[in-house]
């Protein structure tokens, strides 16, 4: 950083021009935008002047102050002008110091190039680091962390901020505006592919012939198929009934040619007939032997969806070409779409299932938070091992962003906005130094005065 000048009127009196930056030149970065120099700190700037003028014009009180006092004393006023003169000329003494003091935090007095002044400005980027330092080293230790979050009690504090409705309202609130943002951004493109993919990835992994196999075998073994008979009988009687000229047509068109027309319609009539007749006595007979000969093969076929090996490879072959078709695959990725729009509404619903579910976890959650000590005790544990985690993997990275942007700012205006803010107690040292330089003045000239005679 080039060499600067400050706000002036530090000096003290008698001193001309102001005060100049720290010599030697360096990069200029670009002060970040958080750490400008403000409107409330050119306010607070105006308070540390108005400091310094009264602190500059005791030092000028007690200089004038010695300057009578050391002129009456020659002038043989009587012996306190001594004390008197004594006092002010410490007063002077102390306020010089710790006008010098005070100065060298953030410029060279005088502009001289003396040593170990302007410590902010040069110093700023050692600051910093020391500053990560220090922070790292006290602040952010596993067992600094773990003892204070112990302390806190923050699964019991959780608890009770969650056991009450409104709180657990809000919560439910924000986690549902979260949801539908969430869904808002995802685009449907990426998510249906991505759905579509894992689902038929998933199926082609799965052997899916054991699982049918004992599900078939468990619907046979409770009679939960007969319903499914019952439907298809009935079906296939109304279907026969309604198509009966197609069912003999079918038939007489099957006969041989030389064989006469009317033979062929009789024959057709009664095969029509017998099996309706079949389709009738199925319908009616709960024990059939078609109903019998069904479930056989039922039970066969789900023994063989387990057991045998040709069978299970032609189920995989099957659903592997089901899979295949864009028609499944439209059906797979448009569930997602009908997924999204079922929980966007339900998140938007104040009194959806999902809402209220979610609102009364939350406050059973709590109330559990709050009573059972096992569980407040699991909960701190995961806390206190995240945060203890959190500080000893990135306590580089978070004390590096102490030192990196305190590197950042620019020297002059670092030291004008500390300055701004700590500046009216800097002045208070300087009036304490003249004050208490005057007592102490005093309290050594007495104390000499009285020893030596």
């Amino acid at each position: 950083m080039s060499e600067t000048r400050t706000e002036a009127g530090d000096g003290p009196p008698g001193a001309a021009g102001g005060d100049g930056g720290p010599a030697g030149a360096s990069v200029s970065r670009r002060p970040l935008a958080a750490f400008a120099y403000t409107a409330a700190d050119a306010e607070k700037s105006r308070g540390v002047r108005r400091m310094k003028t009264f602190a500059t014009g005791l030092l000028l009180f007690v200089a004038v102050v010695y300057v009578l006092a050391t002129w009456a004393k020659n002038e043989g006023w009587g012996a306190w002008t001594g004390y008197v003169a004594a006092a002010a000329e410490a007063g002077m003494v102390g306020a010089l110091a710790d006008w010098f003091a005070v100065t060298a935090l953030f410029r060279r007095p005088l502009g001289l190039p003396i040593p170990h002044t302007a410590i902010i400005p040069t110093k700023k980027d050692q600051l910093g680091a020391s500053l990560g330092s220090f922070v790292g080293e006290n602040f952010l230790s596993a067992d600094v962390v773990r003892g204070r979050l112990h302390g806190l009690g923050v699964a019991g504090r959780l608890g009770a901020w969650l056991a009450e409705p409104a709180h657990a309202d809000r919560v439910t609130r924000e986690l549902a505006t979260a949801l539908r943002g969430a869904l808002t951004v995802l685009r449907d493109a990426d998510v249906q592919a991505v759905v579509g993919e894992a689902i038929t990835r998933r199926a082609e992994a799965a052997e899916i012939a054991p699982g049918l196999g004992k599900t078939l075998e468990r619907i046979v073994a409770d009679g939960s198929h007969r319903r499914a008979v019952d439907l298809v009988c009935a079906k296939a009687y109304d279907w026969l009934v309604f198509h009966g000229d197609s069912v003999m047509d079918a038939v007489q068109g099957g006969a041989p040619g030389w064989t006469p027309r009317f033979v062929d319609r009789r024959v057709g009539e009664r095969v029509y007939k017998e099996l309706l007749r079949f389709v009738t006595e199925m319908r009616d007979m709960p024990g059939h032997p078609a109903r019998a000969a069904i479930d056989r093969f039922l039970r066969d076929f789900a023994a063989d969806l387990q057991a045998d090996t040709d069978t299970r490879a032609r189920v995989e072959r099957l659903k592997s070409e089901l899979l295949a078709r864009p028609e499944i695959q439209d059906v797979i990725a448009s569930a997602w779409s009908s997924v999204r729009g079922l929980i966007i509404a339900a998140a938007e619903d104040d009194r959806s299932q999902l809402r209220l579910r979610a609102r009364a976890s939350l406050m059973s959650l709590g109330g559990r938070l709050v009573t059972d000590g096992r569980l407040q005790a699991k909960v701190e544990g995961w806390a206190e091992d995240a945060a203890a985690y959190v500080v000893t993997t990135y306590r580089g990275e978070i004390t590096s962003l102490i030192s990196d942007t305190v590197a950042s700012w620019d020297a002059t205006q670092t030291s004008r906005k500390i300055e701004a803010n700590i500046g009216r107690d800097l002045q208070f040292i300087r009036i304490n130094g003249t004050v208490v330089g005057a007592l102490a003045g005093l309290l050594i000239y007495t104390v000499s005065h009285a020893l030596g005679g």
